[in-house]
C-alpha cells in the first residue's frame, strides 16, 4: 500500500509542526508556581516545600486513594513499593514481557526474581485466562504460599502495567493475586487518568505507581508517585523513601537503611501546575484518540488500539495494529520519520534482552506478535490543531 496516503491524512489532520511521540504543553501557570518555589528557597525535598503537599493532595483528590507518597521518579516508586511490601531475594515476581524495562529493574535491585508473563491483544496487559492456566500448571501450594514446582522459590506477587494508559484485566489479575496470596502492585506510570468501572487505575492493588517524566500525561521534569489505602504500608513507605528519619526537631537520626526517593518542591510546583489542567488535557487526548480511529478506519490493513469496554483510557500513546502481513513495519517507521512523524515501535520485550533473557518464563507468543506489528504514533495533546 501507499504509505504516502496515511501520512498526509495525518498531517493533515493534526499541527505537522508537532508530531513528535508525547511533548507537554506548558502554560504561565507553571511558571508562576516555578517562580514562586524558586523564591521561597524551599526546592529540595524539605517537609515545609508547599508544592509536594499540594500535588499529594491533588493525586488523593483526583484518583480516591487514601494516600500519596510523591517521589524522584516511577523506577524509586516501585524500588520503594516493593521493598515496603516484604518482597525479599529470591522472590518470584510475575511480569509482563511487554513493558518498560523500569518496571522490571526495580525487581533485580531487590534480589528478587523477574518472572516474565503473556499478554493479551485487547489491552496489550498481561493475560489472565493465560496466567491462571500457567499459574495452575507450575505452582504447589506450602502452607500459605504458592511455589514454582521447578525452582522451588516462592511466587509472590503480580505487576500489572496499564500499557499506554490501557487498563489491564485489573479486575481478573485481582481475583488471581487473592487466589495464589499474592502482592498485587499497579504499574500505572502511564495510565493517570485512566478508570475501570469508573475506579482509577492504580487503585486496585496493595499500591499503584505513576510517572511524571517529560512524556508523561503530567509532567514534573522528572517524578514519580505511590498510592495506597493501607495506613501501615502508606508509613512504611513514607519512611523508606524518606532516607529513614526519624522526625526529630534538630537531630538526624535514622533506624534503617532508606533511600533519598522524595520528590523535590521544585518538581512537584511543576507537576501541580499541570494538574490543574488535566481534565482538560486528558478531553485533548481523547479527541485525538477519535481523529486517528476515524484515519485508520479507512486503512483496512490497520487496527486501532481501542479501550476495552468497562474502561475508560487516557490514551496516553495512540497505537496502531498492522493486519497485513505483507507490511513491513521497519520500512513504515522509515517513511514516517522521513515525513517527520516520530512514531516508534513498542518496546523490544524484555525476556529478549540480553541481562533479562535467561530469567523464568512462559510461552509469550502474543507478546512477541504484538511487538513484531504495532506502532505507537504520536501523542502528545499539543498535536490537535
Amino acid at each position: 500500500m501507499k504509505f504516502n496516503e496515511i501520512s498526509k491524512e495525518i498531517k493533515k489532520r493534526f499541527n505537522p509542526k508537532k508530531l513528535n511521540l508525547h511533548e507537554p504543553i506548558f502554560s504561565r501557570k507553571e511558571k508562576s508556581n516555578l517562580s514562586s518555589c524558586i523564591k521561597s528557597g524551599l526546592v529540595s525535598t524539605s517537609n515545609k516545600g508547599r508544592f509536594i503537599k499540594k500535588l499529594e493532595g491533588q493525586i488523593r483528590n483526583f484518583t480516591k486513594s487514601k494516600y500519596v507518597v510523591c517521589t524522584i521518579n516511577g523506577v524509586s516508586a516501585i524500588h520503594g513499593g516493593l521493598i515496603s511490601l516484604g518482597l525479599k531475594k529470591n522472590d518470584e515476581i510475575l511480569l509482563p514481557s511487554l513493558t518498560f524495562v523500569a518496571t522490571v529493574h526495580p525487581i533485580l535491585y531487590i534480589g528478587a526474581v523477574p518472572h516474565f508473563v503473556d499478554a493479551e491483544n485487547r489491552t496489550f496487559g498481561i493475560c489472565a485466562y493465560k496466567l491462571e492456566k500457567y499459574l495452575k500448571k507450575i505452582t504447589f501450594k506450602k502452607g500459605a504460599f504458592f511455589f514454582n514446582k521447578k525452582t522451588k522459590r516462592r511466587i509472590s506477587a503480580i505487576i500489572a502495567v496499564h500499557i499506554f494508559g490501557n487498563p489491564c484485566e485489573i479486575l481478573k489479575l485481582r481475583s488471581i493475586a487473592k487466589k495464589y496470596n499474592l502482592k498485587l502492585i499497579e504499574d500505572a506510570t502511564e495510565a493517570l487518568g485512566s478508570f475501570v468501572n469508573k475506579k482509577h487505575a492504580g487503585t486496585f492493588g496493595d499500591i499503584g505507581i505513576f510517572s511524571f517524566n517529560g512524556n508523561k500525561i503530567v509532567t514534573a521534569g522528572g517524578g514519580g508517585a505511590i498510592i495506597t489505602n493501607n495506613k501501615v504500608l502508606y508509613k512504611r513507605i513514607s519512611h523508606l523513601v524518606s532516607n529513614s528519619k526519624i522526625s526529630h526537631p534538630w537531630e538526624y537520626i535514622h533506624d534503617q537503611v532508606g533511600f533519598n526517593y522524595r520528590m523535590p518542591n521544585l518538581n512537584a510546583a511543576l507537576a501541580s501546575a499541570q494538574f490543574d489542567k488535566l481534565k482538560q488535557i486528558i478531553k485533548i487526548k481523547r479527541d485525538i484518540s477519535i481523529i486517528y480511529k476515524n484515519i485508520f478506519w479507512k486503512f483496512k490493513n490497520f487496527k486501532f488500539l481501542d479501550e476495552s469496554n468497562n474502561a475508560k483510557s487516557n490514551f496516553w500513546l495512540n497505537t496502531i495494529i498492522i493486519k497485513d502481513k505483507k507490511i513491513n513495519k521497519k520500512k513504515l517507521i522509515q517513511h514516517f520519520h522521513k515525513n517527520k512523524i516520530f512514531v516508534r515501535p513498542v518496546w523490544k520485550p524484555l525476556h529478549t534482552l540480553k541481562h533479562l533473557k535467561n530469567f523464568p518464563k512462559m510461552k509469550l507468543n502474543s507478546t512477541i506478535n504484538i511487538y513484531q506489528n504495532s506502532i505507537c504514533l504520536p501523542s502528545g495533546p499539543g498535536i490537535k490543531k
